[in-house]
């Protein structure tokens, strides 16, 4: 499927930002779907159209237009303390509804894959003790998740209703220069000496660096044998959340102050402030099995993770 002509929604985002690049140094032609004007990557054309879940889109599309794959980033995110009345229903209107309509007006303006980033919340919080596979279970705790998974499940729908080739990707903690949330709240307070319960955490957490997400997304937007396929995308190395804030204390020349907190305690902690789940999901496994993009598109990482968190470090040090 020789594509050359991608449609990325969410272009000037954080990720989208790294796809456009990625893409444009493989030589294809970009075009960024995004609601506020400029922001984007140079050599993007940008296609402005503001308005809530994608409403009127179809009638919206630019004269013109072709497109082989869109690759759908744009969605409403998980966030720690959500002001919605009814998160689900706005999760929903965003990340199913909206996607729905990108699927839609992609397929009757002749665009032929559709990558639809998932996250790998919509399959589950944590690893039950062996890496996540795409043919498990889905069990998603949030409303993000449960979103994110309704959205798969349409999309599905819609693909073999329409012949739409929707594939599906989902990353786990996304990092990298400009990572906003929880990576940032961490870096800032290793780069502030603020004392952390972290120091006996063993859990292992897969992440990945979005210079890799991108790289993947490119293949999974290009390559004929993605066809149909859902993948899960890493790094490949799975730190320990105390090893993560050791390799950011370093990168950041700071040395991470890290407290020999026992995982029971914390989990106590969290019983007691209402935070149970944060804790739960900070002090389990949660394992990424890449095999099958790893096999099917023949993908490696091109960054190591210890090649991503220096480049964000580097990022935190020159704008913090």
């Amino acid at each position: 499927m020789g594509v050359s002509r991608i449609l990325v929604s969410g272009a000037n985002g954080f990720v989208g930002r790294a796809l456009c690049e990625e893409l444009l140094q493989r030589g294809h032609a970009v075009t960024g779907l995004v609601r506020t004007p400029g922001g984007s990557v140079p050599g993007v054309e940008e296609w402005l159209h503001d308005s809530r879940d994608f409403a009127d889109l179809d009638a919206a599309w630019p004269q013109g237009l072709a497109a082989d794959c869109v690759v759908h980033l744009a969605a409403r995110v998980h966030v720690m303390h959500d002001a919605a009345v009814d998160p689900l229903a706005a999760f929903r209107a965003t990340n199913v509804e909206g996607a729905l309509r990108v699927a839609a007006a992609a397929h009757r303006h002749g665009v032929r894959r559709m990558v639809f980033v998932s996250s790998i919340k919509a399959l589950a919080e944590t690893d039950g003790g062996r890496s996540l596979r795409e043919t498990d279970t889905p069990a998603p705790e949030d409303a993000y998740g449960r979103s994110k998974l309704e959205a798969e499940q349409a999309l599905l729908r819609f693909g073999e209703q329409s012949g739409l080739d929707v594939v599906i990707v989902r990353p786990p903690l996304v990092y990298g220069p400009n990572v906003r949330a929880n990576f940032l709240s961490l870096m800032s307070a290793i780069a502030r000496g603020v004392p952390l319960p972290l120091g006996a955490i063993g859990a292992r957490r897969s992440m990945v660096y979005v210079g890799n997400l991108a790289h993947a997304l490119a293949h999974c937007a290009t390559d004929p044998r993605a066809a149909h396929g859902c993948f899960h995308v890493a790094d490949g190395e799975d730190p320990t959340v105390a090893g993560l804030a050791r390799a950011l204390g370093r990168h950041l020349r700071k040395p991470a102050r890290l407290l020999p907190v026992p995982a029971s305690w914390l989990r106590a902690a969290g019983r007691l402030t209402g935070r149970t789940q944060q804790v739960d999901r900070l002090v389990s496994d949660l394992r990424v099995d890449t095999a099958r993009l790893r096999e099917t598109l023949d993908w490696q990482p091109p960054y190591s993770i210890d090649e991503g968190l220096a480049e964000t470090a580097a990022w935190y040090r020159n704008t913090h």
